[in-house]
């Protein structure tokens, strides 16, 4: 059998791993063994991070509702506020609650205040 020579196969394979690591500091982008180290050590940072970014969105959306919703009524919550708009079939996610909140206030104010008149309406209307 003749022999295997491996050198341009591991250097191929190290200079894959070099690039990923290339933009990390000292000798974590120039060892090969601290770079795959710190190269596994990413990646499962970024899949860890994937789902938490989702996490920390949501809480950031409910927490701007919220404080738009306590703003001007005393005893009006978040969780008020999303029971009645569900009771009243207004599918609106979070997120895009989140941006009326920010940017148009006033249209923020007629959805809560519709979702809050909704029963006086639907009295006048029988009427």
């Amino acid at each position: 059998m003749t022999r295997v020579k491996r050198g341009y196969t591991a250097r191929r394979r190290r200079k894959k791993i070099r690039l990923f690591a290339s933009t990390f500091i000292g000798a974590h982008s120039r060892l090969t063994r601290t770079t795959t180290q710190q190269r596994m050590r990413a990646l499962v940072s970024s899949h860890r991070d994937r789902s938490r970014k989702k996490r920390d969105f949501r809480r950031l959306w409910i927490t701007r509702i919220n404080a738009v919703t306590r703003k001007d009524r005393v005893f009006y919550s978040y969780s008020k506020f999303i029971k009645n708009l569900y009771k009243r079939q207004l599918l609106l996610n979070r997120k895009i609650l989140a941006q009326i909140a920010l940017s148009n206030k006033n249209c923020f104010d007629m959805i809560s205040y519709k979702i809050i008149n909704k029963k006086e309406n639907t009295n006048q209307i029988k009427e």
